[in-house]
């Protein structure tokens, strides 16, 4: 069975991220997918969404998803490669079927990619733009809170802006923490405010200052698809840089690896081609020795697929990013249907043992903030082949799959 819920979760106070300047987000909004096998095994993941624009995305699935073996991932991942060459990124559905593989199996799904449980240190990933003062008084809660990592947004439209908002930062914090930022120039977006897009001179100047403050990492200074800008950059800046977290896939990261693009490679395993494509990144950052440490501001099922990946690595130490803006994106709303994740007041987050890919949905709250849109089984499925193909064609058609299968 496949169940498509839209989820809308209001948030306490506006949030105002970076990524989309001036747009005012009021909801955090995701679309929840459900797998169940004939054997009532649960599997579940969820993408992100600005609203209801998958609301067609069910009628695409059935035909590729139903019947399909969740535990064969190669063959899942080629279907829904298939399914998305008609229009929309469909990998984050992937890890529904880690999920169901992993609780058949009685472990956590790192424990199936060679993982173990460990505790993880988390750093503070900011979300908008806000006045140096402001800025670092919220760090400083921050640092008292355990994080002793943080990342910082700039968004101006001078380079002289963001270079003197981060210095102004580094010198209000001092040395107590950690830093790095985040110039979210990889997918910009301009449907409210109109930014300039950073080209490999700003980029290069702006690492140089970076540097000069004493920042950790540059994230995002180019577009993503720009290789060869990247790769440029990487070369001549003092500062590691970032990057590759919402490329599609092993088909793009692949040749950012051969350009040698970035110091540390982000795919978020809900946009960057599943739970399997980004394993590969994994492993090809480690044989190069590259890092890896994934994005994770989706929502809270998200994040636990990403939490899966770091975890699946027991020789990784980088931070995981654990998206935090108060009061708008706090752990109630950011996880929306299941409970919040929390760290400890070192920073850390305590593992999970539970199988699958970790989280229990609370089915109350996705009672309050999902509405489902979409139910498919096979006697649904057959029926809806036969209205829409007749009798005879859909006896050809079922025919003709049980010989290629």
């Amino acid at each position: 069975m496949i169940e498509l819920y839209h989820v809308s979760v209001p948030l306490a106070a506006t949030f105002w991220p970076t990524w989309i300047p001036g747009y005012p987000q009021t909801h955090n909004r995701f679309t929840l997918i459900r797998l169940v096998t004939d054997g009532g095994i649960e599997g579940w993941s969820a993408g992100a969404a600005m609203g209801r624009e998958r609301q067609g995305l069910g009628d695409l699935l059935g035909g590729y998803l139903m019947g399909a073996d969740p535990t064969d991932i190669g063959r899942v991942q080629d279907l829904l490669k298939q399914a998305g060459f008609l229009g929309w990124r469909n990998f984050w559905i992937e890890p529904a079927c880690w999920d169901i593989a992993a609780k058949a199996a009685g472990k956590p799904v790192y424990a199936l990619l060679g993982g173990r449980a460990r505790p993880v240190k988390v750093y503070c990933s900011t979300g908008e733009m806000r006045p140096p003062a402001q800025r670092v008084e919220g760090l400083q809660q921050m640092r008292a809170r355990g994080f002793t990592c943080a990342k910082l947004r700039v968004k101006g439209r001078s380079l002289k802006e963001d270079v003197e908002n981060v210095t102004a930062i580094r010198r209000g914090i001092g040395g107590d923490m950690v830093l790095g930022v985040d110039a979210n120039q990889g997918w910009l977006v301009s449907i409210v405010d109109r930014v300039p897009a950073w080209d490999l001179k700003r980029a290069s100047e702006f690492a140089a200052a970076c540097a000069d403050n004493g920042i950790e990492w540059l994230e995002e200074p180019l577009d993503s698809r720009d290789y060869d800008g990247n790769a440029a950059l990487k070369r001549v800046a003092a500062v590691k840089i970032a990057g590759a977290e919402l490329n599609y896939g092993w088909d793009e990261i692949k040749v950012m690896l051969e350009k040698d693009c970035f110091d540390i490679y982000q795919p978020d395993a809900t946009f960057a081609g599943g739970i399997a494509q980004v394993h590969q990144v994994m492993e090809r950052c480690r044989a190069l020795g590259r890092l890896y440490t994934p994005h994770t501001w989706t929502n809270g099922i998200g994040f636990y697929v990403n939490w899966n990946m770091v975890l699946s690595d027991p020789d990784n130490d980088l931070p995981l990013e654990y998206p935090l803006e108060e009061p708008s994106w706090i752990p109630r709303y950011r996880e929306g249907v299941i409970a919040p994740i929390l760290p400890d007041a070192q920073g850390m987050l305590q593992p999970f043992t539970r199988p699958g890919l970790g989280f229990d949905i609370d089915r109350r709250l996705l009672k309050k903030y999902g509405r489902r849109f979409f139910k498919l089984t096979e006697t649904r499925l057959k029926l809806k082949v036969i209205r829409e193909k007749g009798l005879k064609e859909a006896l050809a058609l079922k025919k003709r799959k049980a010989t290629a299968a």
